[in-house]
């Protein structure tokens, strides 16, 4: 959707019109996450984004259709980042025991997305409700999300490290523990120490994986 009028691809101050552009980009990608990340998404018009990040409306619509889209683009980029961080820990991690590979993985997921009170507020509070296309592309990525669990479960138990049993429920009810609580922290004023977030999260995460299997009926 974005880059639908390109710039000119001449020099300009020993830069070129796609280095330019780029660095616009991030200035208006700055510029939502101080402002949906304080302000909040409702409270953000285009004209105050362009103002924050120095740049004309023509070149915020050369970038992105609206504010939804720059949303999306930082809700994106946050995602990304916290799984890319996530797995290259548990890779890692991967010769440890399950409690160190758990705890490895919850703290480079929580060192992602409360590196920064506002991106926690944009990722868990303000794409929520925006719209139908915003709401598809975060139920995507909480796919996403519950399949790397339910992977990872399913390779402690192929190590006799956890129970057998299907983890996709457990994967959802994570899930929502993990943004959750992470918000939580990052409305307060970080006034708890992040180490003890992520203690919390890792002994809820191995107290359902080593639990006996649930009851599905009573006796």
């Amino acid at each position: 959707m974005s880059g639908r009028n390109p710039a000119p691809r001449r020099s300009y101050g020993g830069r070129t019109a796609e280095e330019r552009r780029a660095e616009r980009r991030e200035r208006l990608l700055s510029a939502g996450l101080e402002l949906f990340g304080t302000q909040g998404y409702a409270a953000t018009s285009i004209e105050r984004l362009c103002s924050a990040a120095s740049v004309s409306t023509r070149n915020f619509y050369e970038e992105f259709s609206g504010r939804e889209e720059l949303l999306a683009a930082l809700h994106l980029r946050l995602n990304e980042r916290a799984h890319a961080a996530l797995s290259e820990a548990y890779a890692a991690a991967t010769a440890e025991d399950l409690p160190t590979r758990v705890e490895r993985a919850v703290s480079a997921y929580v060192g992602v997305t409360a590196s920064d009170p506002r991106w926690a507020r944009i990722s868990f509070v303000e794409v929520i409700g925006v719209s139908s296309e915003l709401e598809a592309l975060r139920l995507e990525w909480r796919e996403r999300w519950a399949d790397m669990i339910v992977a990872l479960a399913d390779e402690a138990v192929a190590r006799g490290e956890a129970v057998a049993r299907d983890y996709r429920l457990t994967a959802m009810a994570i899930i929502g523990a993990v943004n959750n609580l992470v918000h939580h922290w990052s409305s307060r004023g970080q006034d708890i120490p992040l180490d003890e977030i992520t203690a919390e999260l890792t002994h809820l995460i191995l107290a359902v994986a080593t639990a006996p299997e649930r009851l599905t009926s009573k006796d």
